[in-house]
């Protein structure tokens, strides 16, 4: 494909620099743009980056994959981009942060591919034998919450290394083998499954072995399934990204957590997750195919929007913690270099 030139570039700058954008939009399903629908949402503030004429400069198509934290932040950036570009069709699936690299983003059949980790030197290797350059953008701040039924009245606050003596390889089978005054009970546990994000920055930051975890759980990329098998069963336990807990924090509790036994016990919240006081906060990112982002105007005008409203309120209605205007300037250096690029 013919790469752009520096005029092209330039020219195309300065239609994104004019576009204009609207505020947060409710989450369902796998995005994709229909058509027609202009209707505004909610301003979240911030800079604008959509046309005020319904984006007719702009059309195709921007494929998003990866991780099931990200894929609320993205799934409201799509709806609210396709707002206001009406030729643009964005969808974005929930395939896991490694399910996305491995079998969609580094075989150049992606655009865009959130993670709730950094990307893996494999990956990258696995990315570059296909000349497929990702570009790491830091989008937003999640509480990773650990989440048990609301009738299990005997526990509040674990340490990690509870956590640990739980979800590690042949770990504990009753909830008395780590604690002697829980009930004698065996536990049920719902987690990410190993082509998760969430599953590796867990088994390298609770269990202190990436990959290492127990096999006799359920395994699933569908952060919803976790949410219902914790509701079904009064000893069960899982974790997930804060903005599954948001949405339901009425149907199951969010245990406070403390890095070691002489700690303090921090409940899982977006002031938390800022302030750094809650021990399992971690950054949230996207990643965009260089190559698309040089040879699709769309996808680069895409991940503008994305960049300037991760600052905004639209992220934290999401259920995570919005990315600072330092952060926000640094993402779009990023992307302009790799737009013209550098």
């Amino acid at each position: 494909m013919t790469r752009k030139t520096s005029q092209d570039h330039v020219s195309r700058r300065k239609f994104l620099i004019a576009s204009g954008a609207v505020g947060a939009v409710g989450l369902a399903g796998c995005t994709e743009n229909t058509g027609g629908d202009n209707g505004g949402g909610d301003n979240s503030g911030g800079d604008d980056s959509g046309s005020g004429n319904g984006g007719e400069d702009l059309s195709g198509d921007v494929i998003i994959k990866g991780s099931s934290t990200v894929y609320p932040v993205s799934q409201a950036m799509a709806e609210e981009f396709q707002k206001q570009h009406s030729n643009v069709n964005v969808t974005v699936d929930s395939t896991g942060s490694g399910g996305g690299f491995k079998n969609h983003f580094c075989p150049g059949n992606a655009d865009i591919n959130g993670a709730s980790r950094p990307i893996k030197d494999s990956e990258v290797e696995q990315c570059s034998s296909n000349d497929v350059e990702p570009v790491e953008f830091q989008i937003a701040g999640d509480a990773l919450t650990v989440a048990v039924n609301k009738n299990a009245d005997w526990v509040d606050c674990m340490s990690f290394d509870q956590l640990k003596q739980i979800w590690e390889p042949n770990g504990a089978q009753k909830w008395s083998d780590v604690n002697p005054e829980w009930p004698d009970k065996e536990f049920e546990l719902y987690g990410p499954a190993s082509s998760s994000g969430t599953f590796d920055w867990f088994t390298e930051n609770v269990i202190g072995e990436s990959g290492a975890m127990r096999e006799d759980y359920e395994p699933t990329e569908d952060d919803n399934t976790i949410i219902q098998g914790i509701q079904g069963s009064e000893t069960a336990m899982g974790f997930f990204g804060y903005a599954y807990y948001e949405e339901n924090k009425d149907a199951v509790k969010a245990l406070k957590i403390k890095k070691d036994d002489s700690g303090t016990c921090t409940a899982p919240s977006l002031d938390n997750a800022k302030s750094g006081d809650y021990p399992m906060a971690r950054p949230l990112f996207i990643y965009g195919a260089k190559s698309s982002i040089q040879e699709k105007p769309q996808v680069e005008a895409f991940l503008e929007f994305y960049l300037n409203k991760a600052e905004t309120d639209l992220v934290k209605k999401v259920g995570y913690v919005p990315s600072s205007a330092e952060q926000r300037d640094k993402n779009l250096q990023k992307l302009e270099q790799a737009a013209s690029g550098n």
